[in-house]
């Protein structure tokens, strides 16, 4: 979630994420502020006199699905902090094995794992969002109760979540749930995702009109994009529609 609570490496990401994609479309701000103890808070809007704004652009919800357009997104990424820190596999590290893993478990594509991750929350199990959303795929505490996640030996849901492999066990678990309930759209399941499967239905299985969730469904597409091998195609039950305007 765009409104997450996180460590000064994981604002550095989302704020390269969201300057490197200023194409056309949807507006991208984001405002910041960091409080007493060093943690950066970062939201789609001001929330309150702290937050300043330190990005305002666009972005679009075109995603690069095949060679050419992936070739083409590297270029215009190329040199860029995204780019760099998108790619550097010692911040997925501690975490490709869980990653691959649960999403072969959930019948996922390890990339889209490892894509929303890292839109959710840098690769920080300690991420907790402005909504209570926690860990590596920004899960919310309600959200795992569903999933059979109660408290135990002293600890709140909330702070389970901050297990990573308990966190992507049920942030795939989810997402695969999504994707069933919207025939395998990717574009819905992430906009549900991110905004909540009643806010996509209530909206006639559209996207919502918001620009953190157009924003979100954006970035997790293009980081993907990155992530897949160069020669892949979309697993047959993900059907990539971000050239689909909603």
């Amino acid at each position: 979630m765009i409104g997450a609570i996180l460590h000064a490496r994981a604002v550095a990401l989302l704020l390269a994420t969201a300057s490197a994609f200023v194409p056309t479309g949807a507006r991208a701000d984001l405002w910041a502020y960091v409080d007493e103890q060093g943690r950066s808070h970062l939201a789609n809007r001001q929330l309150d006199a702290r937050y300043r704004l330190f990005f305002k652009g666009e972005t679009t919800l075109d995603v690069p699905n095949d060679d050419a357009k992936r070739r083409a997104a590297e270029q215009a990424l190329a040199g860029t902090r995204l780019y760099a820190r998108a790619l550097d596999p010692a911040l997925a590290r501690p975490y490709q094995a869980l990653i691959e893993a649960h999403a072969h478990a959930s019948g996922l594509d390890p990339a889209l794992v490892k894509a929303v991750v890292a839109v959710e929350s840098s690769f920080d199990p300690r991420a907790v969002s402005d909504k209570g959303a926690v860990g590596l795929m920004q899960v919310l505490p309600e959200t795992a109760e569903r999933y059979g996640i109660t408290p135990r030996a002293g600890r709140s849901i909330a702070e389970r979540l901050t297990d990573p492999a308990t966190n992507l066990r049920i942030g795939t678990r989810y997402l695969h749930d999504l994707l069933a309930r919207f025939r395998d759209d990717l574009v819905l399941a992430l906009a549900a995702y991110n905004a909540g499967e009643g806010t996509v239905a209530t909206h006639d299985n559209r996207v919502p009109p918001f620009a953190e969730t157009r924003d979100y469904v954006a970035l997790v597409q293009q980081v993907y994009a990155l992530y897949r091998p160069q020669a892949d195609v979309a697993p047959p039950r993900v059907r990539l529609l971000g050239n689909e305007r909603r």
